[in-house]
């Protein structure tokens, strides 16, 4: 067999389509949606070799069009978890041993095929099945999953390059192995990138992985799998569920080969999680690699020398974009007094303009939330804060589930820094902005700082240095992505690695070199060349 020092290609980030009128993006876009609304999809669970239907068969809607059906999957229970662990383990011994660059390669296809062929069928899917406008679906589906498994292939090559010294007469080397077992990944709606990240990244380290979507994110995950199928993955390596959380549980968490998690999701399941694993620590093998981002309560700061324009544009976006269904959505912002009335004629106005429909008509910057259950928890969220006599709705407010999960982007000026949408996760297009004394940065940054158990991203705006400088210092367990002059919103692979701590999870930093560290085990081989044959050392010899 040949063999050699082989170097990966350099990975560079996926340019953004802009889906602007005229262009071919556009119009390729628009054929890939329609052709999806006219398709019911069959989508079957994917275990080992087989495609596995039941009798359990589920309806996929667009939040935005809860009577329309994109297709049905199959759900299916604690036996097939099993049949999923056993397919893993069957595949992994020969996944494990398969060359490296071999296993990047096919990582490497997969990414090509989503930014060629598939780049319309996997943003189409997202825009369907999750509500995304076309920009937020490209820079999810399409640009962030490309980027993570293009740079993750880099990242392996340097872990597997990082080796030890050796003294005279030995020579010292580091084995990468992949965790004794299978890994577990449990992925979220509301970003196709991370539910395709969270398998793949634990794959391309050598490991077998049982994977359980969001239920409404299936409709994307089936294309996801359908691409690394046709990138030659091997039947196993990768294994999709579609399960109950607490069937998956039950049976993953008391199998003596579960070897790791990785997880994105809510801080109260994850901490369940974390519990469970615990309490049943004596049954596996190893010590469980246990890594999550979960939850966040994200902020924006002003002080009193930024520009109103700008801390006005941060807001709409960061609050808004994908009904601030995202992990890193701006959900309480502290405007000093001299800025605000300025700042909140700027987001008046913002928010007056924002179109809301269907994803299909490229005109509306927000769409639906992700389900009813969403629906109901933000409308309520929004109801307490209007029984509240310390706030104010200065902007939207209402709702309409009647078609869809439409949900008016609501800003909600309050009074009082502790009230319930300042402190609480709503994860939905609800911003609280509580309106400091301009003289009074400081201790804005402590209520900043202590408000919220979450610590996963925060922006600082300000043109005045020390601000920032002090901002910085002030809030450096605030927030794993930290922002200065921008939104806390949009990190992109390679270049802000992503993740938090505090109640926001592990910070394993998903699209970094020490992601991947999570999901080997390292053997240190050191071999002697000439071998001793006396036990005397020098030191026992006379005078």
């Amino acid at each position: 067999m040949s063999t050699g020092f082989f170097h990966v290609p350099a990975p560079k980030n996926e340019p953004v389509l802009s889906y602007a009128p005229g262009t071919k993006e556009r119009t390729a876009l628009k054929k890939a949606l329609a052709e999806a609304r006219a398709t019911v999809a069959d989508i079957p669970m994917y275990i080992g070799a087989e495609e596995v239907r039941t009798e359990n068969k589920k309806p996929l809607t667009p939040p935005h069009d809860h009577q329309h059906v994109l297709g049905y999957f199959y759900e299916g229970d604690k036996r097939h978890v099993e049949q999923a662990i056993e397919a893993a383990l069957a595949a992994k011994p020969l996944w494990a041993s398969l060359s490296w660059e071999n296993r990047a390669s096919i990582f490497l296809k997969a990414a090509d095929l989503l930014a060629g062929p598939y780049r319309y069928t996997i943003n189409a899917a997202t825009m369907l099945g999750q509500s995304k406008n076309a920009f937020q679906a490209e820079i999810d589906a399409a640009c962030e999953l490309i980027d993570f498994l293009r740079f993750n292939v880099h990242f392996m090559s340097e872990i597997y390059n990082d080796q030890p010294q050796s003294s005279p007469g030995v020579w010292n080397r580091m084995e990468y192995r992949p965790l004794e077992g299978f890994v577990f990944a449990l992925t979220p709606f509301n970003f196709t990138a991370i539910a395709g990240n969270l398998p793949t990244s634990a794959a391309m380290m050598g490991n077998t992985v049982v994977w359980k979507p969001a239920n409404s994110q299936i409709y994307a995950a089936n294309v996801i799998m359908q691409v690394l199928k046709e990138a030659g993955l091997p039947d196993g390596v990768i294994n999709l569920v579609y399960v109950s959380g607490p069937d998956a549980g039950e049976v993953i968490f008391n199998h003596k080969d579960f070897a790791g998690i990785h997880f994105t999701g809510s801080t109260g399941v994850f901490q369940n999680i974390w519990k469970t694993i615990g309490n049943n620590i004596h049954k596996y093998r190893s010590y469980p690699r246990i890594v999550g981002e979960t939850g966040g309560k994200d902020f924006v700061i002003a002080h009193k020398s930024a520009n109103a324009r700008e801390v006005s544009t941060a807001l709409a976006r960061g609050a808004f974009e994908y009904q601030g269904q995202k992990c890193s959505a701006a959900s309480r912002a502290y405007i000093p007094s001299n800025l605000w009335t300025e700042v909140q004629q700027y987001l008046v106005e913002d928010l007056k303009s924002f179109k809301m429909g269907p994803t299909e008509d490229f005109g509306n910057f927000i769409n639906a939330v992700i389900d009813e259950k969403a629906f109901n928890s933000i409308t309520g969220y929004i109801e307490k804060a209007q029984q509240n006599p310390l706030n104010e709705i200065i902007a939207g407010g209402k709702s309409d589930k009647s078609k869809g999960y439409f949900i008016e982007p609501t800003v909600i000026v309050t009074k009082d820094a502790s009230s319930l949408t300042m402190c609480e996760e709503i994860f939905g297009p609800v911003l609280t902005i509580y309106v400091y004394h301009s003289e009074n940065f400081e201790q804005t940054l402590e209520l900043v700082d202590s408000t919220s158990p979450y610590a996963l991203t925060g922006s600082i705006l300000a043109k005045d240095r020390f601000a920032v400088e002090l901002a910085t210092q002030k809030l450096v367990n605030a927030a794993g992505n930290f922002y200065i002059n921008d939104k806390p919103t949009g990190a992109v692979v390679g270049q802000q690695p992503f993740g938090g701590a505090r109640g926001s999870g592990t910070n394993d930093k998903a699209g970094a070199k020490v992601n991947l560290l999570r999901w080997v085990s390292m053997r240190t081989i050191k071999e002697t060349f000439v071998t001793p044959t006396d036990y005397r050392y020098p030191f026992l010899e006379k005078e």
